[in-house]
């Protein structure tokens, strides 16, 4: 009879027992929508198999269990704005990263990096460029896909794109040729740049639709609208997407009318901007962590000295987007303070007005959703990837338990487990 019932439960059941099966029961489940009391979800191979309560979700005939008390299981963690090349500013300055350290050094830190964001539960990244590490991305990559190092699943930029004149370094005589953090290119030439791009590797294509290049060093816009709107008609050739580095509103206003699918950073986000995010389905990605942690290097100290004037504006900016019922992406750009530290951006986020769950949220199926990824990973669903994460405590009401991490499975294999 239970051999029936399992024949019944599980069409797949004789394949189940040729391929690793798992058991995973938790107090909680987090499906990457809503929460649930005692479900199980069963992993056969690199997929899920069924997932629902553990009264009619029995385990296969010799699937091996997990369970620790007083835990929550979810769908792996999805980093949305991450650069693996980069490491805190207050270790490195962003300038002797890119011009002192060789692409070969960077990527040995990269790899670090990439283990360290995958033992900390995230799965899936999207890198949002190298800085002056070429395509080592597009290397790296590949390297966690063939299993030579772990790390998660990845999304890449490549170089990505600026305009001529507007990025870094800065600042050094103009007789040396100075490495730029990313590929210029202007004009009619954005089509090759753009073709180059994608063909060595690029998952999508990011542009810098602004910078820090304005009479008094302020964000202005960088690229004109004719021409963001070529390199989206490109991108778009190609079955990809493009993404904007926007702070100033009318670089956001260009993005969004060129057709980014995100904004990344939205500094200057207010109402008139927020309700055109909405009306083009574009996904905000705030970056709070960056913000916080680049003006703790310059000296602040949270809940003590006063604070700064772009952290007060980052939250104008995100309770404009929230009024507005803007889709919030999970990023924080990541590499501006520790990888595998980047439940921080989460924090913030709950700090800035979310709830936890619908940070949770953003950080499983949004992000999924976001990057066109939402029939493979983001959600815990038979047939989807088999990437898990189990923590101690209820992230549904504390965030931060999202820190103590018990197990981490990424594709049906077991890459962190606790004792």
């Amino acid at each position: 009879m239970k051999t029936l019932l399992l024949l019944l439960v599980y069409p797949l059941a004789q394949l189940v027992l040729s391929q690793p099966t798992y058991y995973l029961i938790a107090d909680r489940v987090f499906d990457g929508e809503r929460l649930h009391e005692k479900w199980a979800v069963v992993v056969s191979g690199k997929r899920i198999l069924a997932v629902g309560p553990q009264a009619s979700t029995p385990p296969p005939p010799g699937a091996t269990r997990i369970y620790y008390p007083n835990t929550t299981l979810g769908p792996g963690l999805i980093e949305g704005h991450a650069h693996l090349f980069l490491y805190p500013y207050n270790i490195t300055d962003w300038d002797t990263q890119v011009l002192k350290e060789t692409d070969a050094y960077r990527t040995v830190r990269a790899t670090v990096h990439a283990k360290n964001t995958l033992l900390a539960g995230f799965t899936t990244v999207r890198d949002l460029g190298t800085e002056g590490a070429g395509y080592a991305d597009v290397a790296l990559k590949r390297a966690i896909q063939e299993n030579i190092v772990p790390g998660p699943r990845m999304l890449v930029a490549g170089r990505a794109i600026v305009s001529t004149g507007s990025y870094g370094p800065k600042g050094y005589d103009s007789d040396m040729k100075i490495m730029m953090g990313a590929e210029e290119a202007d004009g009619h030439a954005l089509v090759q740049v753009t073709r180059d791009q994608i063909g060595k590797g690029a998952d999508f294509i990011k542009v810098y639709a602004d910078y820090r290049w304005g009479l008094r060093g302020e964000d202005q816009p960088s690229f004109t609208l004719d021409e963001l709107k070529l390199i989206n008609e490109v991108t778009r050739s190609s079955g990809r997407v493009m993404v904007c580095h926007a702070k100033s509103k009318e670089a956001m206003r260009r993005a969004i009318l060129a057709g980014a699918e995100t904004i990344e950073h939205g500094d200057y986000v207010d109402d008139e901007i927020a309700a055109l995010m909405k009306q083009y389905n574009v996904v905000y990605f705030p970056t709070l962590g960056a913000v916080e942690s680049l003006q703790q290097y310059r000296g602040w100290k949270k809940g003590i000295t006063p604070e700064p004037a772009v952290v007060t504006q980052k939250k104008k900016a995100f309770a404009a987007a929230l009024k507005a019922g803007v889709s919030i992406g999970m990023g924080g750009d990541v590499g501006v303070y520790a990888h595998g530290n980047n439940v921080l951006e989460m924090e913030l986020m709950v700090e800035y007005g979310m709830t936890p769950v619908e940070v949770w949220r953003a950080a499983t199926r949004g992000n999924a959703k976001a990057f066109h990824l939402e029939n493979e990973v983001g959600l815990l669903a038979a047939g989807l990837q088999a990437d898990v994460l189990i923590v101690e405590g209820n992230p549904a009401e504390t965030i931060s338990d999202l820190r103590k991490v018990k197990c981490v499975m990424k594709d049906g294999e077991l890459v962190r487990q606790e004792k």
